[in-house]
């Protein structure tokens, strides 16, 4: 019987030795600012056999590796980068991470309602500048990364009323603002617009039963995205 707990002890320490090995880090990924490019980044880290997982934040352009000691270490996680144009470097949680990012907001019409936008989009911790424009219907936020996030600016713009989508100042893009039936504006139905061939983003507010699409103009139009909704079963006006 002793034998036996003395085994047990054994193999008990040696699955915690092992155990030990195994770390979850975070990394800062230079050059990565995009869906295609971390999974470029994720196809060349996974072929390291010691590591297990790897998730991303584009926001703040950094990369959690788990990854097991025993089998590999962080010039080896480097290398698997080497041929590419990303390089991994430390990441500093305290470090200022400045993002810009414009949300266009059909229903903004007039100063007041900026004044209302400008004031609950500072209270946001991480929100440094917010420059509202009225008449083109649209605002542009500043904010640090390590401090707050995209989707908490959405957040708050959809809670004061709005249905904010993705803002670009070029000509080939144009923005739809469509009225849903209280059962469909969901999540689902957002997710359904943004499978239609050349719609850049789609947000939809379910308090207000509005769905918001930023398209590409060449790739289809506000008919053909009420139409090709219509065949998903999502009736708008």
């Amino acid at each position: 019987m002793r034998k036996l707990f003395l085994s047990l002890l054994l193999t008990l320490a040696y699955a915690a030795g092992a155990w030990s090995q195994t770390v979850t880090e975070t990394y800062r990924i230079k050059q990565m600012r995009c869906e295609d490019c971390a999974h470029k980044v994720m196809v060349a880290v996974t072929q390291d056999p010691g590591v297990s997982d790897i998730n991303f934040n584009l926001e703040r352009r950094t990369a959690t590796i788990t990854y097991d000691k025993s089998k590999t270490c962080l010039d080896s996680l480097k290398s698997r980068l080497a041929h590419t144009r990303y390089r991994l470097t430390a990441y500093d949680p305290h470090e200022v991470i400045r993002r810009g990012i414009g949300f266009h907001l059909a229903e903004l019409s007039d100063e007041g309602k900026a004044q209302q936008i400008s004031e609950a989009l500072y209270r946001i911790q991480g929100v440094d500048s917010v420059v509202p424009h009225v008449d083109k219907q649209w605002v542009f936020v500043r904010y640090d990364a390590n401090r707050t996030e995209k989707q908490a600016v959405r957040d708050c713009l959809t809670t004061l009323g709005y249905t904010p989508v993705n803002h670009y100042t070029s000509a080939e893009i144009s923005y739809a603002l469509l009225r849903l039936l209280a059962t469909q504006a969901t999540g689902q139905t957002a997710e359904a617009a943004l499978l239609i061939d050349g719609v850049d983003d789609a947000w939809v507010n379910k308090a207000t039963h509005t769905l918001a699409i930023t398209y590409v103009n060449k790739n289809t139009s506000e008919a053909k995205i009420k139409e090709e909704l219509k065949e998903a079963g999502i009736k708008v006006e």
